[in-house]
């Protein structure tokens, strides 16, 4: 498997990956968080936006958002790194590739000179929430938040060595 920054010819590839992660979470067709997740272009631009592939096939992708970056929800001071939206494709999954890409925000974090981690996650969204616990990422209660009324996402943080 092969960890890189995404490239500018499979962003719109990378949203439909990302759409087809999220899916079961979403309220249907029309849902705005659909429009969101599929925006790589902005993820790329403001962030970073990560690509676990093996061969041509892309098999997931995550966005690191450094210090300055818009697209940081949790991470308040430097201190802090915080990845979002990370995405396996229904395909890939059980093969490491969610663990591999949150390893490498990590990296990507404390490159930045974080000493900790932090990341949100729907309430229902149980099997990413065991990945994380084996990664050794705990909840972190008080971070707890709701973009939009009706959505509440909890918290988890991971201290980094």
């Amino acid at each position: 498997m092969e960890l890189r920054r995404a490239e500018v010819e499979e962003l719109d590839d990378l949203g439909e990956l990302t759409v087809a992660a999220y899916e079961e979470f979403m309220l249907g067709p029309t849902d705005p968080y659909r429009v969101h997740v599929r925006d790589t272009a902005s993820r790329a631009r403001e962030a970073e936006l990560w690509v676990a592939a093996d061969g041509g096939q892309l098999l997931g992708c995550v966005t690191s958002c450094p210090p300055g970056s818009p697209w940081r929800e949790l991470a308040t001071s430097a201190d802090e790194g915080e990845f979002r939206m990370l995405a396996v494709h229904p395909d890939a999954r059980g093969r490491g590739v969610g663990e591999a890409l949150a390893a490498l925000c990590e990296e990507r974090a404390r490159s930045h000179g974080a000493t900790r981690m932090l990341l949100s996650s729907l309430d229902e969204m149980a099997a990413a929430h065991r990945v994380y616990g084996r990664l050794g990422y705990v909840r972190l209660p008080e971070r707890d938040w709701s973009p939009v009324p009706g959505v509440h996402l909890i918290a988890f943080t991971k201290e980094l060595s």
